[in-house]
């Protein structure tokens, strides 16, 4: 096998005993570490990093080349400029845009990308296709206090984030839509039961203005939590 030189980096993980063990430095010292631990013949070693050979080369440089010099970065005298300052700048090249201040129209700007602005989900709309959608799976885990009501609930938000763009819904929203396959929560018993989902970080809470919103966290979205 090659041995290795210069800057390396050593990695070893192991799942079922949650190891994780990174070494970085020179080679013989990683190796000698590796060894110290009793590592050798697991895990993997290698380089941190590739030389680069340098592209686009102003005159300067080109002629240091052809004269056989080594043309890697390096720090000039404080008493010196440095011999290769770069190509030279071609302001051309550089557009300018003048326009007076408040005169940008950023709706017209977003139309002209095709991008349009987020609109609040339907209500009537998310109702029915509620209505119109197969019971799910009960959600799995020990943290859930009804989990087919969580597993309605996740649909819900499903629709609203990935269908239709939307961050969540306030919790009046989720009442209207929802409550009767939500274990008919309203009111109080509603916020409170959101609260416990958020508690076990399975929601997150939107704040804003008057309401109080409720999205899915993107590890319980998939259902892994």
């Amino acid at each position: 096998m090659r041995q290795l030189r210069g800057n390396v980096r050593y990695r070893f993980r192991s799942d079922d005993h949650d190891v994780n063990i990174v070494i970085e430095g020179d080679a013989q010292w990683v190796a000698n570490h590796v060894d110290e631990l009793g590592l050798t013949g697991v895990g993997w070693t290698m380089p941190t990093g590739t030389q680069v050979k340098a592209s686009n080369l102003s005159s300067v440089s080109r002629e240091r080349q052809a004269a056989g010099e080594n043309i890697e970065m390096e720090d000039a005298p404080e008493d010196q400029p440095p011999a290769d300052m770069g190509p030279t700048p071609d302001p051309s090249r550089i557009p300018i845009v003048r326009r007076p201040i408040g005169e940008l129209n950023l709706q017209e700007k977003l139309n002209q990308a095709g991008l349009e602005p987020a609109e609040r989900p339907d209500i009537i709309e998310l109702m029915d296709i509620l209505e119109d959608m197969d019971p799910p799976m009960p959600v799995q885990g020990a943290t859930s206090v009804d989990p087919m009501a969580e597993a309605w609930l996740r649909e819900l938000l499903q629709l609203v984030v990935r269908d239709h763009g939307s961050t969540g819904l306030r919790t009046e929203d989720i009442e209207e839509i929802a409550s009767s396959k939500l274990g008919g929560r309203e009111g109080t018993a509603l916020e409170v039961w959101l609260e416990s989902l958020f508690s076990a970080g399975k929601l997150v809470k939107i704040h804003g203005g008057d309401a109080t919103g409720w999205g899915p966290s993107p590890r319980w979205l998939s259902g892994r939590i």
